[in-house]
């Protein structure tokens, strides 16, 4: 279970509905609706960011539609215990409408999962198929949130990040490297992509600091929302 749900109360999941607001009111002329969550190296917990973010936000009362679009490592129905056998991929070339692939989490939330591996992800991910599909979902959901594979792997998170309002990039406190995190956002960059904020994860409680700092399920967590 995730922070949001398991302990309400926590610094944790105070945090997270910080964030909520920061996402809320941080754009004046553009509503933050797609998001894309990614990090720059895998096991720096951009997967249990993107399903609190998401949970936390149907909190706040908005319909949520959370898309797993790492096809090649799908893991969210693991998170959310919820079957796998259909997906965003079985979505995009026609073999299942969204109603068949999408599992209604609770009454604000839906979940699309990963479904079938592909051969050609990132060429899915970058059809027309897709945009079209995200543009339809943007007429029912207050926010979609994409959970996408990390930016130093694949070309996956890049190419959706054309496609969205904005990115967020998980950072791994201690693990991930400053050259990395770097090379993560030049990424983006890249690509005219709109990166709204940094998460940083797996930090130390300090009060004397500026960060909210935080512990999750998995680990130790801090968080800021931050411009680039």
């Amino acid at each position: 279970m995730f922070i949001v749900e398991k302990k309400p109360k926590s610094i944790a999941a105070e945090a997270y509905r910080s964030l909520r607001t920061n996402i809320q009111y941080s754009s004046f002329d553009k509503k933050y609706q797609t998001l894309v969550v990614t990090s720059a190296n895998p096991g720096e917990g951009k997967t249990t960011f993107a399903g609190n973010l998401a949970l936390v936000l149907a909190q706040g009362e908005s319909k949520v539609l959370l898309i797993d679009c790492d096809m090649r490592r799908p893991s969210l129905h693991k998170r959310f215990r919820i079957s796998n056998t259909y997906g965003i991929s079985d979505l995009l070339v026609g073999k299942q409408k969204f109603e068949e692939a999408s599992y209604k989490y609770n009454d604000n939330l839906t979940i699309l999962p990963g479904g079938k591996i592909p051969p050609n992800p990132a060429e899915m991910l970058a059809s027309k198929a897709m945009t079209a599909f995200l543009e339809e979902m943007k007429k029912h959901f207050d926010y979609i949130v994409l959970d996408t594979p990390p930016l130093q792997a694949v070309s996956d998170a890049q190419i959706l990040s054309t496609k969205v309002d904005g990115s967020i990039i998980v950072v791994r406190a201690g693990v991930t490297k400053k050259d990395a995190v770097n090379n993560a956002v030049s990424i983006i960059k890249k690509v005219n992509g709109n990166i709204i904020g940094t998460v940083l994860n797996a930090a130390e409680y300090k009060k004397d600091k500026y960060y909210y700092y935080y512990g999750d399920e998995d680990s130790r967590t801090a968080r800021r929302l931050s411009k680039h």
